[in-house]
């Protein structure tokens, strides 16, 4: 295997791409042990990085910067390869005019000319798991690593400094500190097809009304409102805008159980090894073969309609994600939290 002595990781879109990139950093550790891992990401998803002992250095893309600022940038840091798990036309254009030897990426753009190692395989189709394909990018530097759920490293840390304003936050509300927690996480941000806030709506007084339990709303601060129209009962806390990602990290940590839709939140809580429950359509850019939690710590709930080649549109105007009985994930849930009591 050629030695490497800097490797940078690009990966500058939403919370759960940075996840599921996250763990190539242990990998390449692990087979070049002295290599330097550098990681690129957007200034929201930083914190998800923090403390991560696989991790030497975390740069920021901002595409409002000039892109001579992120060329000198890349040329200071003498990388020997770079891996672009999503690229854009700027930041391609970008590494090639930084003369990084090794650039690895998608051979399927109309710009993939400025790789030097392309990679041929479409993953819209959903044929793998997003993590697989981001793991198996490594071939091309020599390092074919299986990857399963019990060999994965994510490293991701609820913070000390953290801790205590999310104590101060819950012990003013009617959070008991010896009961269970759940999480429920409602909002996407359209990155898939969601379950019906109605169906939500159901589970969550379900869960406040027959479960002996924490129960706790989380969201953006333009979620506030969706999370507050979930409330039928006084134990239900709504959390939505008020914690920072390194927050919502260690509000995660705390909890039991976590319920969302296909979102980053869910994978920050199924890389802290908790118990998810997870939403998911069939359509396969979107579906849980490639963008379900990476754990055997899950239950996936799918629409029970029978259909073929099944689309976002066609999701939506077949409302197909009302057919999810939530009794079912209600019994999931209970279960959960007898079997852990």
């Amino acid at each position: 295997m050629k030695e490497y002595k800097h490797i940078l990781i690009a990966r500058t879109d939403r919370l759960g791409d940075v996840i599921l990139t996250i763990p190539l950093a242990s990998i390449i550790k692990k087979y070049l042990p002295d290599c330097r891992i550098t990681f690129l990401v957007r200034s929201y998803t930083k914190d998800l990085l923090a403390n991560n002992n696989h991790i030497d250095e975390i740069l920021i893309w901002n595409d409002d910067e000039p892109l001579s600022s992120n060329i000198k940038m890349f040329k200071s840091k003498n990388v020997d390869a770079v891996f672009i798990v999503n690229p854009s036309f700027k930041i391609a254009l970008a590494f090639f005019l930084s003369g990084i030897k090794e650039r690895i990426s998608t051979g399927y753009r109309w710009y993939s000319f400025l790789f030097t190692k392309k990679i041929f395989e479409h993953r819209k189709y959903g044929e793998k798991h997003e993590l697989i394909h981001n793991v198996e990018m490594l071939k091309t530097i020599g390092i074919n690593e299986k990857t399963n759920f019990n060999n994965v490293q994510f490293s991701i840390q609820s913070e000390l400094e953290s801790e205590q304003k999310v104590q101060e936050f819950l012990n003013k509300r009617n959070f008991n500190n010896n009961l269970k927690t759940i999480i429920i996480h409602p909002g996407s941000g359209g990155s898939a097809v969601d379950l019906p806030i109605s169906h939500l709506k159901e589970l969550v007084t379900k869960l406040a009304y027959d479960l002996s339990c924490n129960i706790l709303l989380t969201g953006s601060k333009d979620e506030f409102s969706l999370c507050e129209s979930l409330i039928t009962h006084k134990k239900i806390i709504n959390c939505a805008g008020e914690f920072s990602l390194k927050e919502l990290i260690t509000l995660i940590s705390l909890s039991d159980i976590f319920v969302a839709n296909s979102t980053g939140p869910l994978h920050i809580a199924s890389a802290m090894n908790k118990y998810v429950i997870g939403f998911y359509p069939k359509v396969a850019s979107c579906s849980e073969t490639r963008w379900g939690p990476f754990t055997d710590k899950k239950v996936i709930f799918t629409p029970t309609t029978k259909c073929s080649n099944c689309t976002v549109k066609q999701c939506e105007e077949t409302n197909c994600m009302s057919s999810i009985n939530i009794d079912k994930v209600f019994e999931c849930i209970k279960n959960i939290i007898t079997k852990e009591s």
